[in-house]
């Protein structure tokens, strides 16, 4: 698993990556590819002087259905051939651009094993789950030979990725506390968890004496968003959500806010940032989040679930508006005596987040939607 992480670190760093199915009836099929994300020039010369000069584009089944790719059936990768001439910038608009050349013109197929586990490496780095590859001897050719024995590209195998992929959900490491006032709860303490493969941290913020905590203790799962955090933004209502909870807790006697590590729904801040401007041009949420290649809701909450049993919290009264985080924390064994919904401000700006948040994925906020918006 060490090739995997180092991997993803070189996948982040503009690196091309040698990837090989595992298992001897896969070994044709691997593949030098490099993430979409700021790949450059150097990069694409790269992987064609280790090929025959044929690329592929990679994209997961969320981007090809947003190209008109597939009908929403089967929930496969797909690889596009590109054309010769092809570059860094046609590469990213045919990954996250809205619309695409005419389905016609593309030679299409299933991903490989290898083009997968790239998408899932560059998925796992927040990087746009698009990868470009070139296909490759069985045997090396010398150029690739001596780039994997100097150390320039790493080879990975796909049982290392998805090891990589399975540790990240086995659990969280208890790394630090320590006392942080807060304006409305000096008395706050901070403790920090990492997950199991290293890649995310998250911090859970305690309110009260927790010998004294309310039973069942409030618990707010809040996303990190640090536009709507740290800015104010008006996009959503993150913040809002926030402080709120915080001061909820203060009121009740104590509580736990998880603060983690999924900006932009899992998506990461860079592509939370294209989603906007996908936003602007008309898309939704969610289908800006799908044009990228991102399903509607990225996140997964083992790491809340492993951090609240690390706290011997067992009952909670869950702040949420998100079916799926009851479910979350139920399927983890926690017992959700009670839900308390937490609302924002409705304005102009967030209103079509806040309706394709209750179209599309079930939110419980019917009654903020219900409220006038302020006047501009």
């Amino acid at each position: 698993m060490h090739e995997a992480e180092r991997g993803l670190f070189d996948l982040q760093q503009g690196r091309p990556l040698h990837v090989v199915p595992t298992g001897v009836d896969h070994q044709a099929d691997a593949v030098l590819l490099a993430a979409v994300d700021g790949i450059g020039q150097e990069t694409l010369e790269r992987l064609r002087a280790a090929s025959d000069g044929t690329l592929r584009l990679a994209v997961t089944h969320h981007r090809a259905r947003a190209m008109g790719l597939t009908n929403g059936g089967s929930p496969r990768a797909l690889s596009l051939r590109l054309r010769d001439g092809d570059g860094p910038a046609d590469m990213f608009r045919l990954s996250s651009a809205v619309g695409g050349p005419p389905v016609s013109s593309l030679d299409v197929r299933d991903a490989s094993l290898a083009e997968t586990g790239g998408l899932l490496l560059a998925r796992l780095g927040r990087l746009l789950p698009a990868v470009v590859s070139a296909k490759v001897d069985a045997t090396p050719s010398a150029m690739l030979q001596r780039l994997l024995a100097e150390g320039s590209v790493l080879r990975v195998t796909t049982s290392q990725i998805e090891a990589m992929q399975q540790n990240a959900r086995v659990g969280v490491i208890h790394v630090s506390e320590g006392p942080v006032p807060l304006e409305d709860a000096e008395g706050a303490r901070f403790m920090c968890f990492r997950e199991a493969n290293g890649v995310l941290e998250h911090v859970a913020v305690l309110i009260g004496d927790r010998a004294s905590w309310p039973d069942p203790v409030p618990v707010r799962i809040h996303s990190a968003c640090l536009t709507g955090d740290l800015f104010g933004s008006l996009r959503c209502d993150c913040g809002e959500q926030l402080r709120g909870s915080l001061r909820y807790f203060t009121e009740r006697g104590g509580g736990v806010l998880l603060y983690l590590s999924h900006e932009g729904r899992g998506i990461g801040l860079g592509n939370k940032l294209r989603a906007y401007a996908l936003q602007q041009d008309g898309l939704d949420t969610v289908d800006a989040d799908g044009a990228l290649g991102f399903g509607a809701d990225e996140r997964r909450y083992e790491a809340a679930v492993h951090m609240l049993r690390h706290m011997d919290v067992e009952r909670i009264q869950l702040l949420t508006n998100n079916p799926a985080k009851v479910r979350a924390m139920e399927d983890g064994g926690l017992t959700v005596v009670d839900r308390r919904p937490l609302y924002g401000t409705l304005n102009h700006h967030n209103r079509r987040y806040v309706e394709a948040k209750v179209r599309r994925a079930g939110h419980w906020l019917t009654d903020m939607l219900s409220g006038a918006l302020p006047t501009k």
